[in-house]
């Protein structure tokens, strides 16, 4: 079994719902990407996300752009990425799950990208870009490694399309909130709340469902979660968060925003 399946488990007998948390590799540095890292897991981050930074990232807002183009002009890459992850799981046995797009698969092939970051300690794959049509190879690659291939479905993506996914995905689904690129939303409109009634209904226990794109605080989190959603996935508000403090300080800043949006993730 998967620490993401695990852990979504042991979060349902403990009569919670997850908490990811997303932060780009190398941003603002590798030593300041660790800070994160701890910070997070000291906050009750129940599963953590990666991004690997890329040149063209289409599904992303600004301020992921900034942060990716600030790792990419550090240097980050595969091979720094994978030690970044080695040196967390020396630390953590938190999930790990990796975003990023399918190009730099293609670039390095399906097999050894997804045989490097498993060794390395990564759980689960997001790629924004990877549509069902053209997913055959990288499920083969993955469902071969014991991988998660989480994919993600917008507000619009139909039922019978939402059973196709979840039939390949593992791990938990990825909704997007709203229309656009990711970046904090101020409110959530009608739309969203009943995008996430209408997959649950659909997913009918299948699969965890995770709700991203815009959550930036505790009372957003909440409405998420209270709409029916097993996890909430918050990336911008962290990044914006490391952007604006000293280097020093990530650490316990991250854990301290953390723990106020874990406090959201519990039943009453």
């Amino acid at each position: 079994m998967s620490r993401i399946k695990d852990k979504f488990q042991e979060l349902k007998r403990k009569k919670q719902k997850a908490l990811i948390a997303y932060i780009v590799a190398g941003y603002p540095s590798e030593k300041g990407t660790i800070s994160a890292v701890r910070g997070l897991v000291k906050g009750g981050a129940d599963i953590i996300e990666l991004g690997l930074p890329f040149s063209d990232p289409l599904a992303d807002g600004p301020v992921i752009q900034n942060a990716c183009y600030h790792a990419l002009s550090k240097g980050m890459n595969l091979e720094k990425f994978v030690n970044l992850v080695k040196k967390i799981r020396k630390e953590t046995q938190v999930p790990l799950v990796l975003m990023t797009y399918a190009n730099l698969l293609h670039r390095h092939g399906y097999d050894k990208f997804v045989r490097v970051v498993k060794k390395a300690g990564i759980d689960g794959l997001v790629l924004p870009d990877m549509i069902l049509e053209e997913s055959k190879d990288f499920l083969n690659v993955v469902h071969r490694s014991d991988v998660d291939a989480i994919f993600l479905i917008s507000p619009n993506t139909s039922a019978q399309r939402i059973r196709k996914i979840a039939n390949v995905s593992s791990g938990f689904l990825y909704l997007v909130s709203v229309f656009g690129t990711t970046g904090v939303q101020h409110h959530f409109k009608q739309y969203t709340l009943k995008a996430i009634k209408s997959a649950k209904k659909t997913l009918n226990g299948k699969i965890p469902l995770g709700v991203g794109f815009g959550v930036s605080n505790p009372d957003q989190a909440r409405f998420i979660l209270q709409s029916g959603a097993d996890a909430v996935i918050v990336g911008s508000a962290f990044l914006r968060l490391i952007e604006k403090i000293p280097q020093e300080k990530i650490e316990d800043k991250i854990s301290s925003f953390a723990k106020n949006l874990k406090r959201a993730t519990i039943l009453e």
